[in-house]
């Protein structure tokens, strides 16, 4: 079963910290197989646990969450989508930061559905979104 959903790194950390409950409540709706992050999260995921070595059950929590879903490489065709994107967001003057367009270019690119309670992500025409906060 391939991937449906792609989570944002809003949205996994809202899993790893386990402070939003009903995202966890919606998560146990989903078969895991459906549900992938891409791997510009996983280096979020990675570096806010690398930035704060003392937190050891963060790194834990990171690493465990890593284990049990699958991370999507970033390809040409999410490189296509988000030259695409970047050139329509700039002209109509609302540029977004450099890593939340590689992952919705990564939803678009794969037609998955972007999991995410960032705001942003709606400036995006053809996303689709889900906000499971």
């Amino acid at each position: 079963m391939p991937a449906h959903f792609l989570l944002d790194t809003n949205t996994a950390s809202y899993i790893i910290k386990g402070n939003v409950p009903n995202v966890r409540e919606h998560l146990l709706k989903v078969p895991m197989a459906e549900v992938a992050i891409s791997v510009v999260t996983e280096a979020e995921l990675r570096f806010g646990a690398a930035r704060k070595p003392e937190a050891k059950q963060l790194g834990i929590a990171v690493e465990e969450f890593l284990l049990r879903v699958e991370s999507l490489p970033w390809d040409s065709e999410a490189a296509k989508h988000c030259a695409n994107l970047r050139a329509g967001l700039e002209t109509e003057g609302e540029p977004m930061g450099n890593l939340d367009m590689m992952i919705a270019a990564q939803a678009l690119a794969k037609q998955l559905v972007l999991v995410t309670h960032d705001q942003v992500f709606r400036r995006v025409k053809r996303l689709r979104i889900e906000d499971w906060t």
